[in-house]
């Protein structure tokens, strides 16, 4: 009978904790992972529990050796960042321990209440409980923890030593405690201890527990503070010089007023030159005019003269990468939607697309094609750059920007990979003036 109590609690039991904490290890790192690396950590898991020979709860498991085999697999298993395997480690064996060390408590204090039955029996039977509640209590709190405290991105940043320190302080004095409180206990026959202050321990471990999430409710806050701030410095920055863009689009604006207004007398002048019989003037005139036209002219043509110049200048930076670019996007002008809300969306939509265009591979065919659809209210823009990868991207504050954007005036923002093709559409609702249906 014992020889089976050793087996449950080595090999079943043992094998379940330590999946357990991989296993989350692996969700709060947001990494998928297969079954083959589920089976290699249960190997090397049973093989750590073999070679030291624990007995049934999870503090006396080779803590040390467990906490080490997590560090390893997340860094070679997961392929996740020091940082955030740091991080998540000391979380999910800090949780763990205090789960199942509130639980181990529990059974110090139902103990001594089922004296008069068989202690063998209540020592199995506590045992069994215990381990099932420690495990439910243990996931739980996991979950909780990759539900709402998850910030991958954030544990990259400096900050990750805000909630690290406290997490590892918990730890330590947690560990201390115990020693301390449980040190000189006596224990029975079934391990569980009878001489200690199970109440003292018990308030203690909640507190400890009750002191994590306050750590990582406030980190979550201060991540949520620094990351918003970021956002409108962005947004505050782009803004400024996309009124520079608003500035330019206004000069250019009038120069080309003011040459419309002179084209009258520049014909007079031409038709004189030709009457007179002096061609080889009229032509040089001509061609200076042409040339007066070629610099008040935009490389792209959409019909608003702020985002001429912005996809313009974009453009050109991609034409000159070796990107084909073409641009027969035509937009209402004027329009319900602010120069400076096109250009956020144009300017981050570009970015991104040059950019995608910059990390794919000598010889590539690489283009970018911005285009729109006008249908009533409803305006699309679509913005199509070639893409290598396996699909998979990551929406920065660039896009975070345009979704804002489309989001403000009651659209939405899509985005599609397919065949080496990355789509990007925005759908904006236009306010005001019903325009009749056209294709642009």
């Amino acid at each position: 009978m014992v020889r089976y109590i050793d087996f449950y609690s080595v090999y079943v039991m043992g094998s379940v904790q330590t999946l357990l904490g991989f296993y989350f290890l692996a969700k709060l790192l947001h990494k998928k992972i297969r079954l083959g690396a589920y089976i290699l950590f249960a190997v090397c898991g049973i093989g750590v529990i073999s070679l030291i020979q624990v007995t049934t709860s999870f503090a006396s498991a080779g803590l040390g050796v467990y906490v080490l085999l997590l560090l390893a697999s997340g860094k070679l298993l997961l392929r996740a960042g020091w940082k955030s395997v740091v991080l998540y480690t000391a979380l999910v064996v800090e949780v763990m321990q205090l789960c199942y060390g509130l639980v181990s408590i529990l059974q110090g204090i139902c103990y001594p209440l089922l004296s008069g039955f068989d202690q063998r029996a209540v020592g199995i039977l506590l045992m069994l409980c215990g381990d099932a509640a420690a495990l439910l209590l243990s996931g739980a709190c996991c979950y909780f923890v990759w539900r709402y405290f998850s910030y991958y991105e954030a544990v990259k940043k400096q900050y990750v030593f805000l909630v690290l320190i406290p997490v590892l302080m918990i730890f330590i004095m947690n560990g201390y405690i115990h020693s301390v409180v449980y040190g000189c206990s006596v224990s029975d026959s079934s391990g569980l201890m009878v001489s200690a202050n199970h109440c003292q321990m018990f308030i203690m471990q909640l507190l400890a527990i009750a002191s994590l999430f306050c750590i990582l409710f406030s980190y979550k806050k201060l991540l949520a503070s620094v990351c918003l701030s970021a956002e409108l410095s962005l947004l505050e920055q782009e803004e400024h010089f996309l009124n520079q863009y608003v500035e330019q689009a206004r000069e250019h604006y009038e120069k080309t007023k003011a040459f419309r207004h002179d084209v009258k007398n520049h014909m007079a002048v031409l038709k004189k030159l030709l009457q007179s019989g002096k061609l080889e003037q009229a032509f040089t005139y001509i061609r200076d005019m042409d040339e007066m036209a070629e610099e008040l002219s935009f490389s792209c043509s959409t019909n608003n003269p702020v985002v001429d110049i912005l996809a313009g200048k974009k453009l050109g930076i991609a034409a000159g990468m070796g990107i084909d670019v073409d641009c027969p996007l035509v937009l209402p002008y004027p329009c319900g939607v602010r120069d400076i809300d096109l250009c956020i969306i144009l300017s981050n939509a570009l970015d991104n697309a040059i950019h995608a265009c910059k990390k794919m591979e000598d010889g590539a065919q690489k283009y970018i094609r911005v285009s729109g659809r006008l249908q009533g209210d409803f305006l699309l823009i679509e913005v199509a750059n070639s893409f290598q990868g396996s699909g998979i991207y990551r929406q920065g504050t660039g896009l975070s920007n345009v979704k804002t954007i489309a989001e403000k005036y009651h659209g939405a923002m899509s985005i599609k990979v397919q065949d080496q093709v990355f789509l990007l559409h925005v759908l904006l609702i236009l306010p005001g003036k019903v325009f009749e249906k056209e294709e642009l």
